[in-house]
């Protein structure tokens, strides 16, 4: 089972068919990205990125509230922090232009998935070698469903939050 969903046991009979709902159980996705090998005109182009971001997030649906950005290396060495405040969150990137490493973070609630960002990202910018971890965060506790009745296609269990959730055909 995916740590992001759970399967409830009680069947929902629909037509002859049993289907099970599923729920996700967490509160937005966070994707922690780290870039290696990045070139140093990307590392020190911190319009490029915070723009790049920016776009990203609108194509995967969510909405672009604020945009900043620093570049250091006056007195630090080079690179910079940008950040696009996002109404489901955000998206941040921290680069070491002198190490051409830089470190993305990406988070969103709601409907918006973070790797879809991160697609749009790299359509445009090349980051180099490219790893990520993704975490489900504010994991929402699940009380045991306790009715005996069938729930119904459209409606919400008792205890469980509708938050989208969607059905799956049960083999038999």
């Amino acid at each position: 089972m995916n740590c992001s969903f759970l399967e409830l046991t009680c069947p929902v009979p629909y037509h002859g068919m049993t289907f099970r709902r599923i729920y996700e159980l967490y509160k937005g996705r966070h994707l922690l990205i780290d870039c290696q090998g990045v070139p140093r005109d990307v590392c020190l182009n911190d319009q490029l990125i915070l723009e790049s971001m920016a776009k990203a997030a609108t194509r995967a649906g969510a909405t672009v509230i604020s945009q900043v950005r620093y570049h250091f290396g006056h007195n630090s060495p080079p690179g910079f922090t940008a950040m696009v405040l996002l109404d489901e969150s955000h998206c941040s990137a921290h680069c070491y232009a002198d190490l051409g490493l830089m470190a993305l973070d990406i988070f969103t609630c709601g409907r918006t998935n973070p790797s879809d960002i991160l697609k749009y990202i790299l359509e445009d910018v090349d980051l180099g070698q490219v790893t990520t971890v993704q975490m489900p965060r504010f994991t929402v506790p699940v009380t045991p469903v306790t009715s005996t009745s069938s729930p119904h296609l459209d409606a919400p269990l008792s205890g469980i939050a509708d938050h989208g959730g969607s059905l799956e055909l049960i083999e038999e």
